[in-house]
């Protein structure tokens, strides 16, 4: 009986079968180079790209995760229409965006998005998309409590957006800080103490910004006379410029500059862009203005 058992056990001995499981099952080297093919993407998680045609090719890297964004022009430049397609942009392709608008409302902002082929009530059953308006005045309000927290006299965190709870962004549009700027009443100081704490959050946060500025004209091309907000020039960490373009012989267009964007290169140039009925503001990398023009 003991020979039975032996040889029972000698034959229940397999591990060399197995063994040579896991050396045919050594696919190893097919798993890094699937990682290797990852690496862009993820490369590219600190940075985003708009996906808006010929814009990109100015910050070939893409800007960078949390910067905050200023998008200024004057009245009609193109500068809520470029915001609409990057939220487009940012929405079709799993991103998830908040849209503050302290002018239009919603209804309006969702009508004008369809204009350029987008489908907000689409990205909204996705929970891709929050469109809200909100009043300046509260913004004002909860500045005037950041004061009080600053000196102890109020003992709870005061959030400077007024970002809904349920959603949390990755992209944050601000339409406009020129209306926000208006609810201080000249208080600049208090503005300016606003924005920062705006700012702090937002890059904490590691959220995307794109935030609305209109100015009359911008200074930064040689015009001295002083724009409401203009500090905020100084505390956000981009500036995209989109200009009317009047050339003396008549004729007018619209083109764009990224004046600055901290961690990044970018292509200094001035494109020409328009608005595209069906698509939204595409760029012209290819053509830098010339001739005799005046940029405002």
């Amino acid at each position: 009986m003991p020979a039975v058992n032996t040889k029972k056990k000698k034959v229940e001995k397999l591990p060399a079968v197995n063994t040579k499981k896991k050396k045919a099952e050594k696919p190893s080297t097919v798993n890094i180079e699937k990682k290797k093919v990852e690496k862009p993407p993820e490369a590219g998680e600190k940075h985003i790209r708009t996906y808006i045609d010929g814009f990109d090719v100015l910050c070939k890297e893409g800007i960078p995760v949390g910067n905050a964004i200023l998008v200024e022009g004057g009245p009609g430049n193109g500068k809520t229409i470029f915001c609409l397609t990057v939220l487009k942009n940012m929405c079709e392709r799993g991103k998830k965006v908040l849209y503050m608008s302290f002018e239009e409302r919603e209804e309006r902002l969702k009508e004008h998005m369809k204009l350029f082929g987008a489908r907000p009530e689409e990205y909204e059953k996705k929970g891709l998309l929050y469109v809200k308006r909100f009043n300046a005045l509260d913004i004002a309000r909860s500045v005037e409590a950041l004061l009080s927290e600053a000196k102890k006299e109020l003992l709870i965190e005061v959030q400077p957006v007024l970002i809904p709870p349920e959603f949390q962004p990755d992209i944050i549009l601000i339409d406009s800080l020129s209306s926000i700027s208006s609810a201080f009443s000249g208080e600049e100081s208090r503005f300016r103490i606003y924005m920062e704490q705006l700012f702090r959050y937002l890059e904490s946060h590691k959220i995307t910004s794109f935030l609305i500025r209109e100015v009359a004209s911008p200074a930064h091309i040689g015009n001295n006379s002083s724009e409401r907000g203009e500090a905020v020039s100084f505390l956000s960490d981009g500036i995209i410029v989109i200009y009317n373009v009047f050339y003396k012989d008549g004729y007018r267009k619209r083109a764009c500059e990224i004046l600055k964007m901290r961690g990044t290169d970018i292509d200094r140039r001035i494109i020409e862009c328009e608005i595209k009925k069906g698509e939204g503001i595409v760029f012209y990398p290819d053509r830098p203005l010339k001739g005799d023009y005046i940029l405002t």
